[in-house]
């Protein structure tokens, strides 16, 4: 397969001159959303526990870390760029590496020795058991 290089300067100098500063604040707003950029979480809660569901395709299982500190569970991921890989001369790069962290308040009902993750398809999967102790219900009548 052979690469075809575009090149905008064919046409007149008014669109390569456009492109320019297109590319040059693309390049700007692209890099200011991917350092603040944190993926997206759903949060279910069912009879017997909480499940956490955070999409974060590219990684594998080995690129995260959670924590439970008190109350607060904390996740992150850091993919690393390959150390040694190979010299290819790309014409365009737009992997990037990143990395990102976030932190959950849990409630007091949880049960911390029930906590379990799992990766698959790009979501992650963390299920945490409820105490059923410290969260039943019950009546208490005035006598």
């Amino acid at each position: 397969m052979t690469l075809v290089k575009f090149n905008n300067r064919t046409r007149s100098s008014a669109p390569y001159f456009n492109n320019v500063f297109d590319s040059l604040f693309n390049e700007a707003i692209n890099k200011n959303l991917t350092i603040n950029k944190v993926p997206g979480v759903n949060i279910l809660e069912t009879e017997g526990n909480y499940k956490i569901e955070l999409a974060a395709p590219g990684l594998t299982k080995e690129d995260f870390q959670i924590n439970l500190k008190k109350d607060t569970l904390s996740v992150w991921a850091e993919k690393k760029a390959h150390e040694g890989a190979d010299n290819k001369e790309y014409s365009r790069v737009e992997f990037d590496y990143r990395s990102f962290a976030r932190s959950f308040v849990l409630p007091e009902s949880v049960d911390a020795d029930n906590i379990s993750a799992e990766y698959v398809n790009g979501i992650l999967n963390i299920t945490i058991g409820k105490d059923v102790a410290k969260s039943q219900e019950k009546e208490i009548k005035v006598s």
